[in-house]
């Protein structure tokens, strides 16, 4: 596993800074035909390249908005598949709804893989090894 941390110092879920007990994992996908990490986790580090639109999440989102995941797995800039930590993993993040039961950032740590274009088996291949590592690690 390639573990890298850049925590999102400026998301308000890391402001908030309440904690909890991790009870599980949420493993969940981007949903966008976009592989790179800089898209996510920002700002470049030296191993993620630059956002050219600044859209990361590590800023303060008007309105309070307080969506954040424990980690990202996903492309560096040179193409090799990474890991980042993006919040403690003992802090609440924003991945899930709540429900009858209450919520699920209340018990557990997220994170996204982010997706490509869904047609390169090696990329696919690598980043399931990678959010297997990252589990097992957990």
């Amino acid at each position: 596993m390639n573990l890298q941390k850049l925590i999102l110092t400026n998301n308000a879920c890391y402001k908030a800074g309440k904690t909890i007990i991790p009870k599980g994992i949420m493993v969940h996908s981007t949903g966008a035909n976009n592989p790179w990490l800089k898209r996510y986790v920002g700002p470049d580090d030296g191993l993620l390249g630059k956002n050219q639109y600044n859209n990361h999440w590590n800023q303060d989102k008007p309105g309070g908005r307080q969506i954040c995941v424990h980690a990202f797995i996903g492309k560096l800039a040179n193409g090799t598949v990474a890991t980042y930590q993006t919040l403690p993993w003992n802090h609440r993040g924003w991945h899930g709804g709540s429900g009858s039961k209450g919520s699920v950032n209340d018990t557990h740590i997220g994170f996204e893989i982010c997706e490509d274009g869904l047609t390169d088996a090696a990329y696919f291949n690598a980043v399931y090894k990678e959010a297997t590592e990252l589990c097992a690690y957990l």
